[in-house]
């Protein structure tokens, strides 16, 4: 972390929301002097602080420890901080799901991941949706081997998001209330992400 560059910042983000040092001081329960500090450049906030500071400046934590309002590939995130636009990170080795509704840089099982691009099912692809009792009651004839099963259901409506995990052996099945239309979003292991809206 660059102490001049990440003051700078901080600087440029509490003016830009009208806050006075020691307004963002109080609101972060410390004193307004440490907040000039670290906006002189003469210290640099503690690890401890950042997720508090960067919320109150209404900034991800990296870009406080970039120093930097923007992030590389940022442009394409401006504006759509929306669970349908979030990308979907799923580890080959693990199956492990990460959800990022910005822009993200994943590892897992000692890879960086690249998030996933879900296809639009065919016909013979969809799961099966019926509605029950004012839910939605999601099915699949999909073989769910120990090989190749859906790990996951994902049902997607606004700003809502609901993560259905699944089991190698059990029959697919999910219950989502129904709150209107949504998209379905499912992962096969050897068939990757797909959608479906309902």
């Amino acid at each position: 972390m660059d102490c001049t560059k990440t003051g700078n910042l901080i600087r440029e983000l509490r003016l830009k929301q009208n806050m006075t040092q020691l307004q963002l001081a109080q609101q972060m329960g410390i004193s307004d002097k440490t907040v000039s500090k670290w906006e002189r450049g003469l210290g640099c906030p503690d690890v401890s602080l950042l997720i508090e500071l960067a919320a109150a400046l209404k900034v991800s934590v990296e870009q406080i420890l970039s120093g930097s309002p923007d992030l590389p590939g940022q442009e394409k995130w401006k504006g759509i901080a929306s669970m349908r636009k979030a990308g979907y990170y799923i580890c080959p080795v693990c199956g492990n799901l990460n959800i990022c509704t910005g822009p993200a840089q994943i590892s897992c099982c000692g890879s960086k991941l690249e998030a996933c691009t879900a296809q639009k099912a065919s016909p013979q692809q969809k799961l099966c949706v019926e509605e029950i009792d004012g839910e939605w009651y999601v099915t699949s004839t999909h073989p769910m081997s120990k090989e190749d099963y859906i790990s996951f259901v994902i049902f997607v409506s606004g700003a809502n998001l609901q993560v259905f995990e699944q089991y190698p052996e059990w029959p697919l099945q999910a219950r989502i209330p129904k709150r209107g239309h949504g998209t379905l979003l499912w992962y096969s292991k050897k068939e990757g992400l797909y959608y479906q809206l309902i």
